[in-house]
């Protein structure tokens, strides 16, 4: 073995690390879902005041929300697996917390195809009723690419007319910013608890 081997594999070996525990948050987060979660909670963001209409064809602003906690997911109402993981999840939460000064939103990314029709019978699936849970669709394309965008939601076409996309559910607290997020099928405690006030 030559003389130059070892000390190349110690530097080789601590750039790694050190990109490894840049990524990581620290070795805080072990994947790179988890270290945006802890970047989001961290670091809350505002979020865009968007216009979108419901499944009963009220159009409504994001800023109608201040001062209650949203949860947000994206869903397409054709979708035939995640959205329906998403819709049962928010209706645990409904149940779990009927009193809290908490809304619920589901953001259609397919608005060529989900018209308001589509909202309302993916809403009566779950047992959603405005304006404590509203389906909706932005209002035009420049309001949900400004929410794709600001919550890093990833949709692709799967080219057989559906998508493949997250399913996160994405927190906004009280002033109106992104905090936190939630895997899908988290518990109604876990939920609570991303939903604790960050600091403003």
């Amino acid at each position: 073995m030559k003389r130059g081997f070892i000390p190349l594999l110690g530097l080789v070996l601590l750039i790694g690390v050190s990109a490894l525990a840049r990524a990581t948050d620290g070795f805080q987060a072990v994947t790179s879902d988890g270290a945006r979660q802890l970047s989001v909670a961290r670091h809350p963001r505002s979020i865009p005041d968007v216009r979108l209409i419901d499944q009963n064809g009220h159009s409504f602003s994001l800023a109608d929300y201040r001062g209650k906690t949203l949860l947000v997911d994206f869903i397409y109402t054709r979708c035939p697996t995640l959205c329906g993981v998403l819709g049962n999840d928010f209706h645990r939460v409904l149940a779990a917390m009927p009193n809290k000064q908490l809304d619920l939103l589901s953001v259609s990314f397919d608005p060529a195809n989900d018209d308001h029709e589509a909202l309302k019978l993916y809403g009566d699936r779950f047992g959603a009723t405005a304006p404590r849970w509203r389906i909706a669709v932005a209002a035009d394309r420049r309001g949900l690419d400004a929410l794709l965008r600001t919550f890093g939601v990833v949709v692709i076409p799967d080219g057989i007319g559906g998508f493949v996309h997250d399913g996160f559910i994405y927190v906004v607290d009280q002033h109106g910013r992104f905090a936190n997020i939630i895997e899908p099928n988290a518990s109604a405690q876990m939920i609570e608890a991303a939903m604790r006030p960050a600091k403003p």
